[in-house]
């Protein structure tokens, strides 16, 4: 079958997420080949650090039937040497006609070089298909590689008046076994997870996310000091400006930060304008105001113009719950 460009980038974005996991600090890149005739001859994504880039993956499947081919990628190649050698003399190699990218990576040892090398070497390229939605996927890495902080995404699981702990302080468990599932995979998808010592000290969580029979340990980052029994252990505690723990976490190569701290935490991170995403989670339940405690108790909006605006981007039901995503 015959496919479009853009049909084909579709199909590298899906490749691209089967790397998510495993490819930070490198960013999850989908590549796929296809012939003059439109027909996808091999395709490839990020491995572990130190191991392949999706192109390298791809042009191996191809062999030597990249030659002359078009091939289409999510990201602009590489063309330096850092853990692996440069995609773009790889794909020169190989014999590649035409490189097709979704959008360009902001890397300082990148940052349009890649296609410039391409089209110096005689590549035919183009750049920019479906770009939203790589860049959508992308979102941690190309915010990394801009600020050099992580992309923050604050969880909150609630009911629908926006409650998260009742007036007895427990919290466990407002939503349902799907929706908590699904956190697990917020979490895997996350280098670190940061939380307040208060959420600590009430709940004493693990902070790792359990994907089947699969245990993974982000790196745990707690506000405050917590007790040597702690279940978070090992952890690195931290107090002070969040900006910096922000720029420290950059540092070592997290590109996304998942806040599941309680509404003291929730409530800095957002009156700071330092989250990028929402993930809220909502309950079909009702606790009311009397003594429990509402998801952002802290944040204070003293007027209209104040309000803190943000653009729903999915909404989805998961089980009996309601999942709300949000950019801010």
């Amino acid at each position: 079958m015959k496919y479009a460009a853009s049909e084909i980038m579709l199909v590298a974005i899906a490749e691209g997420e089967k790397a998510r996991l495993h490819a930070p600090p490198n960013p999850w890149v989908g590549a796929v080949i296809i012939n003059d005739q439109g027909v996808i001859v091999s395709a490839g994504h990020t491995q572990a650090p130190g191991e392949s880039h999706a192109e390298i993956a791809a042009l191996r499947r191809a062999g030597e039937n990249a030659r002359g081919a078009t091939l289409v990628v999510t990201l602009e190649p590489c063309c330096h040497v850092g853990r692996t050698g440069p995609c773009v003399e790889a794909i020169v190699e190989a014999g590649i006609a035409r490189v097709v990218v979704g959008t360009l990576d902001p890397d300082s040892r990148v940052k349009g070089k890649g296609v410039e090398l391409l089209k110096a070497s005689g590549v035919d390229v183009e750049v920019g298909i479906e770009e939203d939605l790589v860049r959508a996927q992308l979102a941690p890495y190309l915010w990394h590689r801009i600020t050099g902080r992580p992309y923050v995404v604050l969880k909150v699981a609630a009911t629908l008046d926006g409650v998260v702990a009742m007036s007895d302080d427990t919290s466990q468990w407002i939503t349902g076994e799907d929706a908590r599932r699904d956190a697990h995979v917020l979490r895997a998808n996350s280098q670190a997870i940061l939380v307040g010592a208060g959420t600590v000290r009430t709940d004493d969580p693990a902070l790792t996310a359990r994907l089947d029979d699969i245990i993974l340990e982000p790196l745990r980052v707690v506000l405050g000091a917590v007790s040597e029994n702690a279940r978070v252990r090992p952890c690195l505690e931290r107090s002070g400006d969040l900006g910096l723990i922000l720029d420290e976490l950059g540092e070592h190569d997290v590109l996304q930060l998942l806040v599941e701290g309680g509404p003291t935490t929730a409530s800095e991170f957002l009156e700071q304008g330092l989250v990028n995403h929402v993930v809220w989670y909502l309950a079909p339940a009702f606790a009311g105001g009397l003594g429990t405690k509402a998801a952002l108790k802290s944040l204070s909006t003293p007027t209209m113009s104040t309000l803190r605006r943000g653009r729903v981007v999915d909404v989805r039901r998961i089980g009996e719950d309601i999942r709300v995503d949000v950019e801010v």
